[in-house]
């Protein structure tokens, strides 16, 4: 049994779900935090967001930490870009506080978690009663946790 943390950048917006996640059986929920990117200089927005991941993985002795990938899409738009950036961000700043750090695309999870879509999880209220235990996980944060479940397969 391990604390990881599981991390979903969407646009401007840093999802971040803290765990204990057992072998089988529910994972306890300890964490369910969004941060926005600040608005004003990038270059200072994502120091500040480097700093503010950095000091939370340090201080919750995390043992791993599972982000979310950039996904592939015919319409790149520079919301797509943007995010991308602060998804890099991310990954550096969980680098610099936790050893074991990895990014896992959605199109893996549906191809090699259970038998249904990433998607089709998400919208899945029985299957999160199942799943999960602990401190309310917002449906909102549910791609980050999946992201744990998905990891310790």
């Amino acid at each position: 049994m391990g604390h990881w943390v599981g991390i979903a950048v969407v646009g401007d917006k840093v999802t971040i779900v803290g765990a204990t996640v057992p072998a089988s059986g529910p994972m306890v929920i300890e964490c369910d935090v969004t941060w926005t990117m600040q608005t004003g200089n990038r270059a200072d927005a994502y120091k500040f967001m480097h700093h503010q991941i950095a000091d939370f993985l340090g201080s919750k002795r995390v043992e791993k930490v599972i982000v979310k990938a950039s996904a592939v899409s015919s319409s790149t738009k520079l919301s797509h870009l943007t995010s991308a950036e602060l998804r890099g961000v991310v990954i550096c700043a969980a680098a610099s506080s936790v050893a074991n750090v990895s990014v896992l695309a959605k199109n893996n999870i549906s191809r090699n978690f259970g038998n249904r879509k990433m998607d089709e999880y998400l919208k899945d209220e029985a299957f999160w009663t199942a799943e999960i235990a602990g401190v309310h996980l917002r449906s909102g944060s549910r791609e980050a946790a999946m992201l744990l479940l998905a990891s310790r397969l």
